[in-house]
């Protein structure tokens, strides 16, 4: 697994305060991060009031996880989108989290995510997920490899929540299925810096 950018002193007005300060890397090894909040009884509500939305936001596999584990999927494909500024054609089920054989999570990406990875020369992302009480959070860092050009990413991920209960509901044009068309699927990068809240699952 690849280190995080490495801390450098960078002098300021607070030099007096003492310890170290630290700024990003000029390099451009860290692309993008993502932070996403998701409420899980709102997002099971939304999920009993449109029934629709389950397929479109969630692949088979993630359909019969709990709801706080549904809850964080979410919030990992927004922080996703978010760090990477994926295109408008982006679909939820582009990003799926899956886990090593030590329960580490790690994200898979296909279709315009991945494309929007690649294009800005993402080798690494760093996945780190929680639940606690009502609340689901996701963090993702998009790391591009030493020495690797790529564009950088601008805008956020396409369709938020809103978005996708509206498509899902029967009287919206497009499919309810949220399915991609990309011929195929990749990993894309590494585990999370630390171990998953241990009720993730």
């Amino acid at each position: 697994m690849s280190s995080f950018p490495t801390a450098t002193p960078m002098p300021g007005p607070d030099d007096d305060f003492g310890g170290r300060a630290f700024a990003p890397r000029e390099d451009g090894t860290v692309v993008g991060v993502g932070i996403d909040v998701v409420e899980i009884p709102r997002l099971s509500a939304m999920l009993e009031r449109t029934p629709a939305l389950l397929a479109r936001l969630f692949t088979p596999r993630e359909r019969d996880l709990s709801d706080a584990s549904r809850a964080a999927r979410v919030a990992a494909k927004e922080a996703v989108g978010k760090a990477l500024g994926a295109p408008g054609d982006f679909s939820w089920q582009d990003v799926t989290v899956e886990r090593t054989t030590v329960r580490r999570p790690f994200l898979r990406l296909r279709g315009a995510t991945l494309r929007a990875a690649e294009a800005a020369g993402v080798e690494h992302l760093h996945l780190s997920l929680s639940h606690d009480g009502h609340i689901a959070t996701a963090i993702v860092v998009a790391e591009r490899g030493a020495g690797t050009a790529g564009s950088s990413p601008t805008g956020l991920a396409g369709p938020g929540l809103r978005d996708a209960t509206r498509a899902a509901r029967p009287d919206a044009t497009g499919s309810a299925d949220g399915g991609s068309t990309d011929e195929g699927s990749a990993d894309a990068g590494s585990a999370d810096e630390g171990p998953a809240d241990e009720g993730e699952s």
